[in-house]
Order: structure tokens, then sequence, then C-alpha cells
């Protein structure tokens, strides 16, 4: 229970930080300096359309300055805010940046740990308005009220906040060299090794369900996932079972990566194509599941997909596909790496999550501690 002799007073964060409109006049930033605001606080490469773009009018936004996106209705309960700690780069005018006015009274590294924290959201979302969609006004972002420690106290935390957060780039820069190892490797392959035709290696497979109810579909990540479909009146007679070693794919959607090695038997709608590998010997399931998700197929399955009402790729079209076929020792070492890579991803999930958990826990602490020195307990 928060003691009343230990408080602080509040401030007024609009008291703390100012708007900044410097655009983009003289061309200096393309394409490639253009960024997107995520709901997970960062800045990425923009998902827009940019061939016919005027970047002038674009917003430069500098190192240590922020910006965010007013626009919180249908975007996850979440405000889309970010800092940048890295280059210059420009971003949508419509979004407001801003800085901190002087950074010996609130560091922005800081200041960006109070934002990740999911009761600003939350705070975010409470004080959104509008019809159409809700905003989360300038106004009323200045209006935010906090505690801010002494700079010696806001730097300890954030040194600690930033250790982590070294730990993690490091982390993900491995992560990322393993990628181009396994790439540079498929790559090598490509160009190096006997083509086979897939039709002459796999075989499409018709089994009926009896009894499983254990009703999937398969995802955008290459993975099995429950249906979200309403199966209550279904007869799942009609559905297409699934074994341990299979992959089930959705012939309107395997352009998106809707293709999965099956690991625990399930059924899948009827319109899915099922198939299994002919011999394990020549063919290893885990490195072909690889290819098959691999973006380079995914994009000829949209060039080659036939249809009238909506284009698909069927068993036919897959069976034409070719694919580089080493021995089976070379299949088994690429998976072997791509394993690696999925095991590295889960961990930096893992690693991410527990940052964002340790946040609030961090600014509580900052806090605590600065109502203890102001009180000279």
């Amino acid at each position: 229970m928060r003691s009343e002799a230990l408080d602080m007073a509040l401030s007024r964060l609009g008291d703390f930080i100012e708007l900044v409109d410097l655009r983009n006049s003289e061309g200096e930033y393309d394409t490639k300096s253009l960024k997107g605001i995520s709901i997970n606080k960062v800045l990425t490469p923009t998902k827009a359309d940019t061939s016919n773009l005027n970047l002038r009018t674009y917003k430069i936004l500098k190192h240590n300055w922020f910006t965010y996106c007013t626009v919180t209705s249908r975007n996850g309960n979440k405000i889309s805010l970010a800092y940048n700690d890295e280059k210059d780069c420009i971003v949508s005018s419509i979004n407001p940046v801003f800085k901190v006015k002087d950074e010996s009274k609130i560091l922005p590294r800081y200041l960006m740990m109070f934002f990740n924290r999911p009761e600003f959201d939350r705070f975010a979302r409470f004080n959104s308005w509008g019809s159409a969609r809700e905003t989360f006004c300038w106004d009323d972002f200045c209006n935010i009220e906090l505690e801010i420690p002494s700079l010696v106290i806001q730097k300890k935390y954030v040194a600690i906040y930033e250790s982590m957060l070294a730990n993690l780039r490091s982390y993900e820069k491995g992560l990322d060299d393993l990628k181009l190892v396994c790439e540079g490797y498929i790559e090598k392959l490509q160009s190096t090794t006997n083509k086979s035709y897939l039709g002459g290696l796999i075989v499409s497979v018709s089994r009926k369900n009896v009894d499983n109810k254990n009703v999937m579909g398969v995802c955008s990540d290459g993975i099995f996932t429950k249906t979200k479909a309403n199966i209550s009146n279904v007869d799942l007679s009609t559905y297409s079972l699934v074994k341990k070693g299979d992959f089930a794919y959705n012939p309107s959607r395997i352009n998106l990566g809707s293709i999965a090695l099956c690991d625990d038997e399930c059924i899948v709608s009827p319109m899915y194509e099922v198939f299994s590998i002919k011999d394990s010997e020549i063919l290893d399931c885990g490195y072909l599941h690889l290819l098959l998700t691999r973006k380079e197929f995914l994009r000829s399955t949209s060039f080659f997909a036939i249809g009238s009402v909506r284009d698909t790729f069927d068993f036919d079209l897959l069976s034409k596909t070719r694919i580089p076929l080493p021995n089976i020792d070379v299949q088994k070492r690429v998976v072997a790496i791509y394993e690696q890579i999925k095991l590295r991803k889960s961990i930096s999930v893992q690693i991410k999550n527990l940052m964002n958990n340790l946040i609030p826990v961090l600014i509580r602490g900052s806090i605590l501690e600065a109502r203890i020195e102001d009180k000279g307990l």
C-alpha cells in the first residue's frame, strides 16, 4: 500500500517536452529513411506504397527525438509511439514529433521507459476521444502527470535497462548472422546442386476423418493453429486427416506462407491439399518445409497460381516445382541450422517479454527510491 508520507510532487509532462516540425523540404532523406511506428514502440520500415510519395512534406525525426500516432482505436489497445535511438530518419507528416526540452531534467531514454509501460497504453486509450476513430491528442498527451526522479536516479535505472537492451541486440545480431549463413547455403545449393521435380518426391494424401476432433488451420507463419471457423454444425467426416510427417496447405493462401509440417495428428478443411514425402531417405521433411516457406517460393506461387474468382496453387502446380536435392546428410545439416534459428527466435521473444515486464518494475523502483531520497529516509 502506498504511503502518503513518501509522495512526490507530480509534474506535467508538457513542461518537459516540445513539438518539433522539421520537414524534409530539401529532399535529404529518401524512401530508405522512411519509417513507420509499431505498437511495440519501435520504428519499423514503412509498409506504405512509396512509389508516388512526395517525401519533402515528411517530418524529420532526429536522434533522441520521439514520435507517435494519435489514432488509438483498432490498435490492439496500445498507442503507437517510438523513440529514435539510431540515425536520423523521416516519418509521416500527420504524426507529432517531439523532443525533451532539457535533458538535465529528464533523460529521453528514461521517458521512453515510462512510455513502454502497459499503464501508459491504458491511460492513452482511456483518454482518447472521437467518433469514427479515437485519438490521443497532443494537448492531452502534455497533460500527463508523472513523478520525475533526480537525474542521478534516472541514470542508474536507465543503465540497467540499456545493459539489457545491449545484450538483446547482441543476441539478435547473432541470430541475423545465423540467418545469413542458412540463406547463403541454400542459395549456393540452388546454383550448384541438381534440381528435381517435387512430383517425383511427394504424393498426394486423401484420408477422410473418422473420429478426430482436433480441427486445425495453417497460418502464414507456416504452422498449424486451432481453426477460427465456426464448426458447431460442420460434418467433420468430410475433413481430411493429417498424420505426423504430412504437409498441409491452403491452395488459396500458400503464397502467404500457409504451408505446415504436421507433428501432431489433426484434421483440416477438405479444401486443403495434404501430401507426404515418398522416401525420407531421399528427401528430409524439415528440409522441404524450409524450402516451401522461403520468400522466393512464395513469390513463385503468386506468379503461377491460376483461377477465376481467386487464384489457387493446387497439388499439380506444386508437383511441377523444382528444388535443389543434395544428399540427405547435407539436407539434415541445413535443417539443423534452421532449427537453431527457430530456437533463438523463441528465446529472443522470451527476452523481449521479460524486458517488457521489467520496465514497470524499474520505473516503480526509481520512483520509490526518489521518494525515499526526497524525504531523507
